[in-house]
C-alpha cells in the first residue's frame, strides 16, 4: 500500500496538470492552456494565463521541468517553451498513483450548509433545495450531451472518465436532495422546527 511520507514541492493541482501535458511534448503556457481547455480539464481545475506562468516557474525551480527554448514570431511575443525533466516524470508518476489510490477528506460548502439546514425555515430550505436539484438536473443533462457528443466522434472512454465521476457524483447528489426535500415537508419535523427553532424567529 503506497502511503505519502512527504510534502509535495509544488502542491498546486494546476501543476499536475501541466506536468501531464508536457508527457506528450515540450510546449509554452500558453499552448498547455489551450489543451487544458480542449481536453475539459478546465472544469476541474481553475487557473489563467498569468497563473499558468506562475506555476510553470514553481515547477522550473523544483526541477521538474527545464527551459527548452525561446519561440518568437512576429505576430506573438517571445514564447519559453518547457520540456518535462526526469524528475518531473518521477513527481507526476508518483503525484497521480497517491491520488488515484488514497481518498481524501474534503470540504464542500454544501457539506457546510447541510449542517446548518436547521436554521432555515421547512418551507424555505424546500423552496432552495428544489432550486438547486433543477440546477443539478440541468448540470447533469448538460454531461450527458457532452459525453454523447465525444462517443460519437470516437473518444476513447478513458477521457470520458472524469466526466463519468462528475456525473455519478451529481446523480449522489440529486438523489440525496430529493429525499430531503421530501423528509422536510414532513409534518413531524415542520413541528419539531416551529417548537425549537421557529419560536426563536
Amino acid at each position: 500500500m503506497r502511503t505519502r511520507v512527504w510534502q509535495r514541492k509544488v502542491a498546486n493541482p494546476l501543476a499536475l496538470a501541466v506536468l501531464a501535458e508536457l508527457m506528450v511534448e515540450p510546449m509554452h503556457p500558453y499552448e498547455i492552456g489551450r489543451r487544458l481547455k480542449a481536453h475539459g480539464s478546465d472544469r476541474n481545475i481553475k487557473y489563467n494565463r498569468s497563473s499558468l506562468y506562475m506555476v510553470a516557474e514553481q515547477l522550473t525551480k523544483a526541477g521538474f521541468i527545464a527551459m527548452r527554448e525561446t519561440v518568437r514570431d512576429t505576430l506573438r511575443p517571445e514564447r519559453t517553451v518547457y520540456a518535462l525533466t526526469d524528475e518531473g516524470r518521477r513527481e507526476l508518476h508518483d503525484w497521480l498513483c497517491e491520488l488515484v489510490a488514497q481518498p481524501r477528506s474534503e470540504y464542500p460548502q454544501f457539506g457546510l450548509a447541510l449542517s446548518l439546514l436547521s436554521v432555515l425555515a421547512p418551507a424555505e430550505a424546500v423552496e432552495l433545495l428544489t432550486e438547486r436539484l433543477a440546477r443539478i438536473t440541468a448540470s447533469a443533462g448538460r454531461i450527458r450531451e457532452t459525453m454523447q457528443s465525444a462517443r460519437a466522434e470516437g473518444v476513447l472512454w478513458v477521457f470520458l472518465i472524469d466526466d463519468e465521476y462528475e456525473l455519478a457524483l451529481l446523480e449522489a447528489e440529486r438523489h440525496l436532495v430529493a429525499g430531503l426535500v421530501e423528509s422536510l415537508k414532513r409534518p413531524a419535523y415542520i413541528r419539531a422546527w416551529q417548537e425549537t427553532l421557529g419560536s426563536q424567529k
